[in-house]
């Protein structure tokens, strides 16, 4: 440990939100470049979500462990944001609470990053589905049509990033892009849980780019794509789109890991979306034709039924985080009250 941290410098500036990175722990991990301030307005929020990107672009590794007195001494803060950001991530599984240790960073396994892939791919698909079977139209649900200069935007930072080979810029303009995508769903619960997972994926994804010589154009950088095809309002094709870049993420993680895919459960769901979307010929164009707005109608329950059994609803958001795989549990709350149930 020692040696581990370093003492900041006083005189730090923030990034820019749209460099997609927080180096608050370069010079102690190797790596250049200017330290963040931690500004006095949010001490907990930006701890937190430093040391989250941190761990995200694999520069924390897993199994590694401190103290609230050490991320205290490293941000130049008081004990308690400190504690408090630490707390946080441990409760979002993120980090694991050791008795007389302090906190470490949890090791995820193929099996864990399957689990997390496969409930993402699951609850992107039927969210995008339900969002198509809307057509999109004016006034449709779940849909905000002001929020896409601000998702192109995004959508170019972190294309330009992956083509660029820029891991350490690319986890956080990536994540940023998805958070925008995930508030057109209309669903603050869903974006939140889509965005757990998402953080969880790189913790797992990091330290195998890390180790590859040249990350440039290894990473998916579609971004733009799919921009595209939101405000074309293909929704059908944004869907499609998104099912392409889980194809391509699984695919890569599973080469870079060694692992077999012959596990994935989802992957034919996958590849028959991806697969519609190609045609046989590759002389033919397919164009989709435009379609008119209409007024919304009862569906037959048999519609309702296919989209409703691809996973919407069968994904449940996390009770509490299980303490063996990802970190302390969450106390439940006792029914009818807003406090937490005594022991867990």
């Amino acid at each position: 440990m020692v040696g581990f941290f370093e003492k900041m410098s006083h005189h730090r500036v923030l990034p820019s939100p749209e460099e997609g990175v927080v180096t608050g722990m370069s010079s102690s991990f190797g790596i250049g470049g200017n330290h963040p301030a931690i500004q006095r307005n949010s001490l907990r929020e930006q701890i937190a979500g430093a040391l989250r990107e941190e761990m995200m672009a694999g520069r924390l590794a897993a199994g590694r462990n401190f103290t609230v007195k050490e991320i205290a001494e490293q941000y130049g803060v008081s004990a308690t944001p400190a504690r408090e950001a630490l707390v946080d991530l441990a409760a979002q599984g993120l980090l694991r609470t050791e008795h007389h240790r302090g906190f470490t960073v949890p090791e995820f396994t193929w099996r864990d990053f399957l689990e997390i892939f496969e409930a993402r791919t699951l609850l992107t698909d039927s969210a995008m589905r339900q969002l198509a079977a809307g057509r999109g139209g004016p006034g449709a649900h779940g849909y905000d049509w002001g929020r896409l200069p601000s998702l192109r935007r995004r959508a170019e930072a972190a294309a330009r990033a992956s083509r660029a080979g820029q891991l350490d810029v690319l986890v956080g303009c990536d994540r940023r892009f998805w958070q925008e995508v995930g508030l057109l769903m209309d669903n603050g619960r869903i974006g939140d849980y889509l965005d757990w997972l998402r953080v969880q994926s790189w913790m797992f994804a990091a330290p195998y780019l890390r180790g590859a010589d040249n990350l440039s154009g290894v990473c998916w950088a579609g971004h733009t794509d799919l921009v595209d095809r939101i405000e074309a309002r293909d929704l059908a094709g944004a869907q499609r789109l998104i099912n392409e870049y889980n194809l391509f993420t699984i695919e890569l993680l599973a080469s870079l890991a060694g692992q077999s895919l012959e596990s994935v459960t989802v992957l034919s769901l996958l590849r028959s979306s991806v697969a519609a979307e190609t045609p046989s010929d590759p002389g033919v164009h397919v164009t989709e034709p435009e379609v008119a707005p209409v007024v919304e109608q009862p569906r037959p329950a048999a519609a309702v039924r296919e989209v409703a059994e691809v996973g919407l609803g069968l994904v449940p958001l996390p009770r509490f985080v299980s303490q063996g795989r990802f970190g302390r549990p969450l106390r439940p709350f006792r029914p009818g009250s807003e406090e937490p149930a005594p022991g867990r």
